[in-house]
């Protein structure tokens, strides 16, 4: 390599390595040797191609607010990290301004997809600290599995459109969207509510199920159970899905269980540990189901394992609606049951005008309870818990701590996106760029959980 510049003077300034000719525009000296050799061997070794990319956090495909921080050289990632903290809830914190059963006001918007395991984890473990978990009714405990899984149903359905979507199968997030939108309208019709329900309170739940809600809810399984085998027509013997998905996003046994992996990326690699079976809470270990693994440990296994625990979760909702048995859905002890007994208003649900006249014109001491419930709400003695349940993303833990106050005095979840997120690089580096997204998508993580 060689470089010609413009210069005057005799030719010895030039040095040993130059020669001249001359121009219009006077001598010019052609420099060659061994110094700028050996800069053009530098640059020939040096990593010209590894740069640095920023995917997210508008990326379409980064699943919210999650950046991922990429080094790649040409196509292939040769380090990828995630960048979190985006979304800055700070749900653990206000926690502990509210009192214990305003807490499932915000706990429900965590991981907002499965807002009824938020809701659930939280109540289990307060209920723990009250020591009033055997005194929830069967009737509650059966409607908590119930509302559970068909909330399985819908963030399931979410992780397999959008993974759809981001490798470019729009037909299946038009299906799974679709059928969302069966296991939505039941919650719609129960809770008055799609999303963010604050439907599970401590003790028990809100209220109970509205005039024809079983048939509704049997009307929906009946449509699930008939739309769930396209997904297996359209994309798990699809060869050009299947392709883009196996051996992609890898990561086995020795790596789920280093990087605390749970859920559904644990079961791809082969273990069947599902907590409702491990460490059984609201009854799970009387209902019949099974535990879907897969021995791929990639990102095909991860979707067909959702793909049949839904399969399994309508197996466990028509359990549920065989048990139903009429009965209280709120402990009795009226210190701790809130909401108190509502009724349907000229403006909506509140609280039961009857009731109200009853404690004032009847019991002065009732109506001090009724107004420190909703103004300071009960107190719970102090100590600390942990409760764990299985979420669709995995194990989602809460561990709350009382100082004997009607507040929390601590409130930490384990949220599975959050620990699964760890994954990522593993599942990565060494990869392509384009495999990334369907690796981000295996994991199914929500940010609202991770940056809670």
């Amino acid at each position: 390599m060689s470089t010609s510049q413009p210069t005057t003077g005799p030719q010895s300034r030039a040095g040993e390595h130059a020669t001249s000719r001359q121009t219009t525009e006077g001598t010019v000296y052609t420099v060659t040797g061994g110094d700028w050799d050996e800069v053009v061997q530098s640059v020939v070794k040096s990593d010209d191609e590894r740069v640095i990319v920023n995917m997210g956090p508008q990326h379409p495909s980064t699943h919210g607010v999650l950046r991922l921080i990429l080094e790649i050289e040409g196509e292939t990632v040769t380090e990828a990290r995630c960048g979190i903290g985006y979304l800055h809830t700070g749900i653990e914190k206000n926690l502990e301004f509210r009192n214990w059963t305003q807490g499932t006001t915000f706990v429900t918007r965590m991981d907002y997809l499965t807002p009824f395991f938020n809701e659930a984890a939280y109540c289990l473990a307060v209920e723990k600290l009250l020591g009033i978990t055997d005194d929830v009714p069967d009737r509650a405990t059966v409607l908590r599995v119930l509302l559970m899984e068909l909330n399985r149903l819908s963030s399931h359905l979410v992780a397999i459109a959008t993974g759809g979507m981001e490798l470019g199968s729009t037909t299946i997030m038009i299906y799974g969207f679709r059928d969302r939108e069966i296991v939505l309208d039941v919650f719609e019709m129960i809770t008055g509510l799609r999303m963010n329900h604050a439907f599970i309170r401590p003790g028990g739940l809100a209220q109970d199920l509205p005039p024809g809600a079983v048939d509704s809810i049997r009307e929906a399984v009946k449509k699930l159970r008939k739309n769930l085998p396209e997904y297996d027509k359209l994309a798990s013997g699809n060869p050009i899905f299947k392709a883009r998905m196996r051996d992609v996003g890898h990561l086995d046994l020795t790596g789920c269980m280093a990087l605390g992996a749970t859920g559904p990326v644990l079961r791809s690699a082969g273990l069947p540990h599902d907590l409702r079976k491990a460490q059984p809470y609201c009854g799970y270990d009387t209902y019949d189901f099974d535990v879907p693994t897969a021995d791929t440990c990639d990102s095909y296994g991860r979707f067909l394992i959702r793909v049949e625990e839904m399969h399994q979760s309508l197996r466990i909702v028509e359990q549920c609606l065989e048990r139903l048995e009429p009965g209280p859905v709120m402990v009795a002890d009226k210190k701790i049951a809130w909401p108190a007994q509502l009724a349907m208003g000229p403006d909506g649900l509140g609280n039961s005008l009857d009731h109200i006249r009853n404690i004032m014109g009847t019991s002065m001491e009732a109506l001090i309870h009724h107004f420190k419930l909703v103004t300071e709400g009960f107190r719970v003695p102090a100590g600390q818990a942990y409760t764990a349940v299985e979420s669709p993303k995995g194990e989602l833990g809460v561990h709350v701590v009382s100082d004997g106050g009607t507040r929390p005095y601590r409130v930490h979840f384990r949220d599975p996106s959050f620990t699964n997120l760890q994954a990522m690089a593993a599942m990565c580096e060494g990869g392509q760029v384009a495999d990334v997204i369907v690796a981000v998508a295996s994991i199914d993580p929500v940010m609202g959980g991770v940056d809670r």
